[in-house]
Order: C-alpha cells, then structure tokens, then sequence
C-alpha cells in the first residue's frame, strides 16, 4: 500500500517516500518497525488537501518506493543497508522522506546526506536529547544518535527544539547554549536566522508531541507540545532549504485507538506539501 497520493513513478517524481522498518536498539516499548505501514494506512483516512497550508498532494509528484528489506536483528547490517540503500535517492535528484522506524536510523541516512551535503545542517525535534555518548554499553543507539550526528555534521551544525528529557552532562556539550531549545519550540525563528541558506537535514521524532495526543510512542514524556504548535513550528521552515527529512518513532501498537497513525499520516502530509 502506497501513501495516499504518493503513486508516480520514481523516474517521474520529485518526491521519494521510503520505509525504514527498524527497531533493534529500542530501549523501553519496541513496536516502531511497523510505523511505516501504519502511518501508509491511516493516510487514507485524511483529506489530501491541507487547509494549513492551502496546497493538496494531488499536485505533487511523490513515489513511495515501499519499505527497505531490512534483517530483523543484526543492527551493523541494517545500519550498513540503510546507507547503501539511500544512497541510490538521496544522489538521484529527489526530495526523499523516510518513515521509521526508531531515532537510529537518521544516523546512517545523515552520513549520506554529509558526503552530498558538505555544509549539512541537522534540525533535530524532540522530547529527548539523544546526546548520551553511551547507552547500555552502545555508542549506536537511538538513545545516542545525535551525539554520532553532531560527531559528523559538527556540534555548530546541530540545532534542537523541544528537548524537555536528557542529562545535565549534555548542557555542557559544545553549542547547547545557543542550539537547543528547551521545553518548546520557541528559538525556531532564531535558528532560521542561524542557519540561513545552507542545506538542512530535518529530523522529527513524533515523541515531541504530548503523550496525551500521542501516546503510540516508544519513550512517551510528558510535557510535550500539540498537533498545532508542531505544525506552526514546521510552517517556519518553509524559507529553509530542506533536502531530506525522517519521521520517526511511532509505535502504532501502542494506541488502539489508531489515533496517534492518523497524527503520523498528518504530519507527513504537511511535510511533504511543505517541502
């Protein structure tokens, strides 16, 4: 099943949706391996028209490639197919957007995007951090992911909104005076101003939203923002020079009521006419 309206043929298209169905370093709830599929589902149940933004899909020419074959276990192997396997969109002239999937895999995906990318900035949206050096003994977990991020595109290149869950250790790590954002999303403005015109890798882990709208969620914590304060932010970035994003970190199992899909589908509705 494609997204709604993602159905042109990759030579034919300017958008690329692809499927990232990996959860191996989950450490609390797993279950975001099957987001890619439900989020594909629950598309079907919005409109394709944005009344936000004022654009439809049906305008847009947006392939979706359908999910990697990814191993179920063996995380070196994933991580090395994610890259290899990207590389074919991220070098091909489109605009891709990869549905996770838990927070690693923007890892191997922003490596890529740095070989392309040489001045490559990373906009990073969510509840934690992910700046631990070492979770459980691992250097590559979706707990540690943007300390290896800003290990490749620099700690300067590395902005974060909405971070309300870390450790105080990683107050002291280089630029988080002035590129994080604590609690909300309020320094997007300023970090527009910032980054100016160079390229831009947008990461969004949907735990940024409150648990009480979304509780299909790994590592829910409370505090979060609304459907409409996310959406406000990512309607700021629409001067920024986006080429490429990932949404990650719905874990549709955990909210029978299909709610927490539907935001996900949403969402990726207003990324794709955004971008």
């Amino acid at each position: 099943m494609d997204f709604y309206c993602a159905n042109h043929d990759f030579k034919k298209a300017n958008i690329v949706l692809l499927g990232v169905p990996y959860d191996g370093t989950s450490s609390y709830r797993p279950g975001s391996r099957f987001a890619p599929n439900a989020i594909r589902e629950a598309s079907y149940g919005i409109e394709s028209y944005s009344p936000y933004q004022k654009k439809d899909l049906r305008d847009l020419k947006i392939c979706d490639l359908g999910d990697m074959p990814l191993s179920f276990g063996d995380k070196n192997l994933n991580l090395d197919l994610i890259e290899s396997f990207s590389k074919k969109i991220i070098y091909g002239r489109k605009k891709p957007v990869f549905l996770g999937g838990e927070h690693l895999i923007s890892y191997p995906l922003i490596r890529v995007f740095k070989e392309k990318y040489k001045e490559l900035v990373v906009l990073h949206i969510d509840a934690h951090s992910d700046l631990i050096d070492s979770y459980r003994g691992e250097q590559l977990s979706h707990a540690t992911v943007m300390r290896r991020v800003a290990e490749i595109v620099g700690f300067d290149n590395l902005y974060q909104l909405g971070i309300r869950s870390l450790n105080r250790e990683d107050l002291l790590l280089p630029y988080r005076d002035e590129n994080m954002c604590l609690f909300n999303l309020d320094k997007a403005k300023e970090f527009i101003q910032k980054i100016g015109n160079k390229p831009v890798y947008l990461s969004l882990d949907l735990d940024v939203l409150d648990p009480s709208i979304f509780p299909g969620t790994g590592t829910p914590e409370p505090g979060g923002v609304t459907y409409k304060e996310l959406l406000e932010c990512l309607f700021l970035f629409e001067t920024l020079n986006i080429v490429g994003a990932d949404i990650v970190e719905l874990s549709p199992h955990y909210d029978q009521s299909g709610v927490s899909s539907i935001t996900a589908a949403s969402i990726v509705r207003e990324l794709l006419l955004l971008i």
